[in-house]
């Protein structure tokens, strides 16, 4: 139903790149595999902005992993499959839980500087997890640090080539078979790059909604681009909405650490109550989507007198300058706006975060389509299930990154692929022009209505209305924008489109994907420790 490329182009006319493998994306899952597939040939990172680049770089609160004395993979295990609430592939969770710590040991010896004391490696606590496991550097900078130490690596490594702010437009195929990619150089010129194996390490989807906290290039690239090419995606209704994004109107999408929680933090409503211990038994340290709907339902107290109550996360009552040194980056971003986090409670609100679902893929990166493979954010094997747990993310890029490049690298045809000449001219393609102004009001629209509609808690109503304004979009698709602007709203009517009809599909509330209308609504929100009554 979704036309399969979105520019015209002609092939025989056009200079091509040639390379052994394509990763495109440079956050940790990217950078990672590059890194294991450089020893099997030359590899090419597609960095769409800047190097690096993608959510890792904003992940504060740590990476988790078995290491303690106290903590096992088994321990680990158990709580992912907790907070994935009955929906994780259980291969993918022991893959994950039991080779993760060895990762986080090669992290260490090129030179990740994990924050210890007393010659030992600091832990905290999130949410969901049992006993203190997460990592960290630099207080609250771990992806970033992590994301500068890969990204040395990757410049003094030979077949290491890295191609900054380009843009991947479409997945090449030939025979079934995925070939490269076409994509757009910053100076807006399409051309193809053909490999043997294409990994997409891209990313989220963060941008389909008002309130985010992923970067603006969180467009669902990825996940378009497969899904046009006939890749099967899975789990997309699996949106998951960080609870604590800073609510100030002078800063969009800043995070505010689950670990700030993990270190004693209350969440508190507009009259000061702590009220998460009414809505399970883990508190403020419950999983990530029932707190996220705990606020959801704070807030939206008093809605129908027509005002917003806030709500607040309260770290007052931790010794002096802790707050300061434990979370660095917090602390100074919230005193740019006035906020001193020793004195003051932070004003948050739930923001769109993760996506637990995307391409299809088998516990080494595999796809449904030859010779495309994908890890990290935009894939989907199983190992988060309905709702994950919090900092498995950067794990899950370095133990399926480097499974990935471990497949990839079998990818053995020859290195040149024997490309028919290719010349796309659509047939009835709709040739009106789309100003750049109503591309933004398109976009403006597209993120209201997902957040309305598609949003912490759903209804029939609300996604059949959202379809249809999907549908009155589609014809958007069928014409070429060309720009960066107008490709990635394209990419994110399709990923929209792929996210509400899983959403309609799945009509039983489950992890993060909660209906109000669910058929069997009173089992679902017992299993998740909050009541219908309380959503309401």
């Amino acid at each position: 139903m979704f036309p399969r490329y979105l520019m015209n182009f002609d092939l025989n006319s056009t200079s091509a790149d040639i390379t052994d493998f394509v990763v495109i994306g440079s956050g940790i899952a990217g950078m990672y595999c590059a890194l294991h597939l450089s020893a099997y040939g030359r590899v090419l990172v597609i960095s769409k902005d800047k190097f690096p680049d993608g959510s890792s770089l904003y992940a504060q609160g740590g990476i988790a992993a078995a290491v303690g004395k106290e903590d096992s993979p088994a321990i680990h295990l158990r709580d992912t499959l907790a907070a994935g609430a009955g929906v994780c592939n259980l291969k993918a969770v022991k893959i994950l839980t039991e080779q993760g710590p060895a990762h986080i040991k090669k992290l260490m010896e090129i030179g990740v500087p994990f924050d210890q004391k007393a010659n030992s490696i600091c832990l905290t606590r999130e949410g969901a997890h049992s006993i203190p496991r997460i990592l960290h550097a630099g207080g609250d900078a771990t992806g970033k640090i992590i994301c500068q130490v890969l990204a040395e690596k990757l410049a003094s490594t030979a077949n290491i080539y890295v191609l900054e702010n380009t843009m991947a437009v479409d997945l090449l195929s030939q025979e079934g078979q995925c070939t490269g990619v076409l994509v757009l150089s910053k100076e807006g010129r399409p051309y193809p790059i053909y490999s043997r194996a294409v990994v997409l390490a891209s990313g989220g989807i963060g941008q389909l909604y008002e309130k985010t906290t992923n970067p603006p290039g969180a467009t669902g690239d990825g996940i378009a681009m497969a899904a046009r090419m006939g890749a099967g995606t899975i789990h997309m209704e699996f949106v998951q909405f960080h609870p604590t994004m800073l609510d100030h109107e002078n800063l969009q999408g800043f995070l505010i650490s689950e670990a700030v929680r993990g270190e004693g933090a209350v969440l508190r409503n507009d009259k000061g109550e702590s009220f998460m211990p009414k809505y399970h038994a883990l508190a403020d340290l419950a999983p990530r989507d029932i707190v996220t709907r705990a606020i959801y339902s704070e807030m939206a107290r008093g809605s129908s007198k027509g005002n917003s109550p806030k709500v607040y996360l309260d770290a007052t009552g931790f010794a002096r300058d802790f707050f300061k040194r434990r979370f660095p980056t917090i602390y100074n971003t919230c005193n740019q706006l006035g906020i001193n986090p020793s004195s003051d409670m932070i004003p948050v609100t739930p923001g769109a975060h993760y996506l637990m679902g995307g391409i299809e893929t088998d516990t080494w990166g595999r796809t449904s389509i030859k010779g495309l493979f994908a890890c990290g954010e935009v894939a989907c094997n199983g190992a988060s299930g309905a709702n994950r747990l919090a900092s498995n993310s950067l794990l899950e890029c370095l133990v399926f990154g480097y499974r990935t490049a471990k497949a990839a690298s079998c990818q053995y045809e020859a290195r040149t692929p024997k490309i028919k000449p290719l010349t796309l001219k659509y047939t009835g393609q709709n040739t009106a022009r789309v100003t750049k102004a109503k591309l933004q009001e398109y976009d403006r629209q597209l993120k209201k209505s997902m957040q309305t509609n598609v949003g912490v808690i759903r209804d029939a109503r609300g996604l059949n209305s959202q379809m249809k304004f999907l549908k009155r979009l589609f014809p958007l698709l069928l014409s070429e924008l060309g720009s960066r602007e107008g490709l990635e709203l394209q990419n994110k009517i399709i990923v929209s489109y792929l996210i509400t009809q899983g959403a309609l599909t799945r009509k039983t509330s489950c992890g993060a994907h909660y209906r109000s209308d669910a058929q069997s609504s009173s089992q679902s929100s017992d299993k998740q420790g909050i009541t219908p009554s309380k959503m309401h």
